[in-house]
């Protein structure tokens, strides 16, 4: 039993030396955005994919995001995050797209960025700033 409580004592120091996560700068092969360039690339059209949690996605998104997230909603295989939702939505691996999610704090927006460009997916914009970041910009949202 003292085993096993140094080890977790051991295991929660390590981590809280290593602190919460954050979003890193860039991610080679993508393109890292902040807020007025994803405006830009909305006005343009590109589409936007929406990584967080249906519940979040529900509570309000950038207009016309499409929710593909990386946690997966037992419920509805639509909203999960594979390589063939992604093609059906933006329609070409070479099509841009932007990835985004609950500011630099959240996983989420990096793990699909990587997984797109492991499929072979080469327009990618990537804006850790996400959701929050667009709204305190004044963006419209819905």
């Amino acid at each position: 039993m003292g085993l096993v409580v140094l080890c977790l004592l051991l295991f929660a120091q390590q981590a809280a030396a290593q602190g919460p996560y954050r979003a890193p700068e860039m991610i080679p092969g993508s393109q890292t955005i902040e807020a007025a360039e994803a405006w830009a690339l909305f006005r343009a059209g590109v589409p936007f994919v929406d990584t967080r949690l249906r519940a979040d996605y529900e509570a309000g998104r950038v207009s016309e995001a499409r929710n593909l997230t990386i946690m997966r909603d037992r419920d509805d295989e639509r909203n999960r995050f594979t390589r063939e939702n992604l093609l059906e939505f933006i329609g070409d691996v070479d099509a841009p797209v932007v990835m985004y999610c609950n500011e630099r704090d959240c996983w989420r927006t990096e793990a699909a960025t990587r997984r797109a460009l492991e499929w072979g997916f080469t327009n990618l914009y990537y804006f850790p700033g996400g959701f929050p970041e667009w709204i305190r910009s004044g963006y419209p949202f819905e």
